[in-house]
């Protein structure tokens, strides 16, 4: 996409909204952190399990839209957001990136003839006989198949100054781990699990977005859907097949990519569910 003539944002003045947005999610993460000393516990388990949900609605909106099209003119303000994320998510920003993009290379693909698929989160890749892996066993084991050594590799082929900046993210992120529990291990272990439970709520997400998409075509690749609730909320993350198609259109513009390759996604019989992502499980 070409860039406009901004002083401030790479892209587009709206970017303010997902910036603004990243910012109040760290803010509630701080805010839920100083307050678990003060509130009961069935408090701790509603701001939880709110942090929980707040994980996988962050990557896949604020954070993942950052992935495609940097929010910033200046790489050290990019570099600063990054950082934010990773401390807001528990989990290296820049290393996720990297993930998401080799997401795109394989695009969901089939296990091929090396016994692997290309994309390393494909719902193909633990599953049996060419199907998918069921949902629930890709939802809750997909934490623990993140490789950290792996990706880092893969970004240092890339860029060395990135994969070094990714391993100083992942530090602070384990650094704060560390200081929760020593602090309190009460504490630790309750943004332990809700942390775990939140990037299991992305696997699930991300599992429904592909569940019936057709990896041999590309207008095919994902699974959309186009409740307008669900789009403001999450930043048209819903346009999800036509994102695949054009990883690169900014996220205000997804609609308009929609309209313009419409007849061809009837065509190609993309498929379209009523229920946002996060529960795929609901549709037919």
């Amino acid at each position: 996409m070409k860039k406009n003539n901004l002083r401030f944002f790479a892209y587009s003045y709206w970017d303010a909204i997902p910036v603004l947005l990243g910012i109040m999610h760290f803010g509630y993460l701080l805010c839920m952190l100083v307050a678990f000393a003060y509130l009961p516990w069935w408090a701790n388990a509603m701001t939880g399990l709110f942090y929980a949900f707040s994980i996988s609605w962050n990557i896949n909106s604020v954070s993942h839209n950052f992935i495609h099209n940097a929010y910033f003119q200046s790489n050290i303000l990019n570099r600063c957001f990054s950082l934010l994320e990773s401390i807001t998510l528990g989990f290296s920003q820049t290393m996720y990136d990297h993930v998401h993009r080799q997401h795109h290379i394989g695009n969901n693909d089939r296990i091929g003839e090396n016994g692997a698929t290309v994309d390393w989160i494909s719902i193909y890749q633990h599953g049996k006989n060419g199907e998918p892996e069921p949902a629930l066993k890709y939802t809750f084991l997909s934490f623990f198949r993140d490789d950290p050594k792996r990706i880092y590799q893969g970004i240092k082929r890339l860029d060395p100054f990135l994969a070094n900046f990714s391993l100083f993210e992942l530090a602070l992120v384990v650094l704060m781990f560390i200081a929760l529990f020593l602090l309190n291990w009460k504490l630790g272990l309750f943004f332990v699990c809700f942390h775990y439970l939140g990037h299991s709520l992305t696997a699930m997400n991300g599992y429904y977005e592909h569940l019936g998409a057709n990896p041999d075509k590309p207008i095919a690749w994902g699974v959309s859907c186009y409740n307008p609730l669900f789009n403001w909320l999450w930043l048209n993350n819903g346009y999800h097949a036509e994102h695949h198609y054009r990883p690169k259109q900014h996220w205000t513009k997804m609609h308009e990519l929609h309209l313009e390759i419409a007849d061809k996604q009837r065509i190609e019989g993309v498929r379209v569910i009523a229920w946002p992502h996060q529960i795929g499980f609901l549709a037919r």
